[in-house]
């Protein structure tokens, strides 16, 4: 394979660019079922209308599986805080702002939340009694069907040199509840050891949003299951630590 460059590199694939487009290319321990759900959900997104690379085509390229996306020009909102940390509360307005409009839409074909998290948990390796717990926190809660991202961080926003934001990488989207959504959010933050900017994220969605942090705060520990499963061995221990709770106020 020869692209014009590498623009990412993780343990099971490698994002090129080429030309106007990117090329996400998949290790071949990588599940083909994955890989296609990650691809409709993109599909499933676009039709939503939100800013988001458009997809082109799913492929093989030496024998590897590949998406093929537009490439859009312009730096991470993760690259701007970082670069300009005087605007840190600016640029998570504009985190915030851009969560919530995509929250804003309905895709009706996209899994749904509550069932994803029900089989995650399932998956992990707590005990059955604190297993049965999230469970019947799951099955508690209102049922919303509002778009949800599920890794939306920073380093998923491009900010295009005239200032439009794009979205990224939807392979975990799903229809649900923006609390849950928000849940994941505050947990990739302090997984990072932003845990100042989780609290200040935190306080803002929920006044943007005009959601109370305590329902928020519900989502944690089943947010926290569901990321165990696939967490890496550093992240688990802490992870399953805030999903193993005893009780659920």
């Amino acid at each position: 394979m020869k692209f014009e460059k590498v623009l990412a590199e993780r343990k099971d694939k490698v994002i090129y660019k080429d030309g106007d487009k990117c090329i996400k290319v998949f290790d071949e321990s990588y599940k083909k079922s994955d890989i296609l759900n990650e691809a409709l959900n993109q599909a499933r997104v676009e039709e939503t209308g939100l800013n988001i690379p458009k997809i082109h085509e799913v492929t093989k390229i030496d024998g590897k599986w590949a998406i093929v996306t537009d490439f859009i020009e312009g730096k991470t909102l993760a690259q701007l805080m970082e670069e300009n940390p005087d605007k840190e509360d600016e640029y998570l307005n504009q985190f915030v702002d851009i969560q919530l409009e995509v929250l804003g839409k309905k895709a009706p074909l996209l899994t749904k939340l509550w069932d994803k998290m029900s089989r995650k948990i399932d998956e992990t390796t707590l005990d059955a009694t604190t297993r049965f717990e999230l469970q019947a926190r799951v099955s508690g809660m209102k049922r919303h069907h509002k778009v949800c991202h599920g890794d939306f961080n920073p380093s998923n926003i491009i900010i295009t040199p005239d200032g439009v934001p794009y979205v990224l990488d939807w392979s975990h989207a799903t229809q649900g509840n923006a609390s849950a959504d928000a849940a994941r959010t505050y947990l990739i933050f302090t997984l990072a050891g932003n845990e100042e900017l989780a609290k200040k994220y935190l306080k803002l969605f929920s006044k943007k949003a005009d959601i109370p942090i305590q329902l928020v705060q519900e989502w944690m520990p089943v947010v926290a299951a569901s990321q165990s499963v696939k967490g890496n061995p550093e992240e688990r221990e802490l992870l399953l630590s805030w999903a193993d709770v005893a009780s659920y106020e």
